[in-house]
C-alpha cells in the first residue's frame, strides 16, 4: 500500500512499551513478524523481542503479527496487550499490532 495514504497509530514509545512487554513475558515463547509499510515486505518468524525487534528502528514497520500456542499463551499475550493498550486485532494464529492504517479508517485498540 502506498506510505502516503496511510495514518500512524504507533510511536517509537509505544513500540518500546510493547517490546519491553513481550520481553518479559517468561513463561512465553512468543513469535513475531513485521511487514514494511515501504515495500510490503513480510520478515520470517522470530523470538528474539530484546535486540531483534528494534534493529532499524520501528519507522517501516507497517504491523506486527505476534503468534502464540495454544489457548493459555493467548490469554497471557492478550492480558499483556491490554496492559499497554495497543491498536490491534486478535487473528486465528494470535494476534496482529498495527503501525500506520489506511487514512481515513478506525482501528480497534486491544
Amino acid at each position: 500500500m502506498n506510505a502516503s495514504l496511510m495514518q500512524p497509530v504507533m510511536n517509537n514509545t509505544r513500540w518500546r512499551e510493547l517490546q519491553t512487554a513481550m520481553n518479559e513475558l517468561k513463561s512465553v515463547q512468543t513469535l513475531w513478524r513485521t511487514r514494511c509499510l515501504e515495500n510490503g515486505f513480510i520478515s520470517a518468524w522470530d523470538g528474539e523481542w530484546f535486540y531483534h525487534f528494534s534493529q532499524g528502528c520501528y519507522t517501516d514497520i507497517e504491523w506486527v503479527e505476534i503468534k502464540v500456542e495454544g489457548e493459555s499463551e493467548r490469554e497471557i499475550v492478550l492480558s499483556r496487550l491490554k496492559k499497554i493498550h495497543v491498536p490491534g486485532e486478535v487473528t486465528e494464529h494470535g494476534f496482529k499490532v498495527f503501525s500506520y492504517i489506511p487514512a481515513g479508517q478506525t482501528v480497534d485498540y486491544l
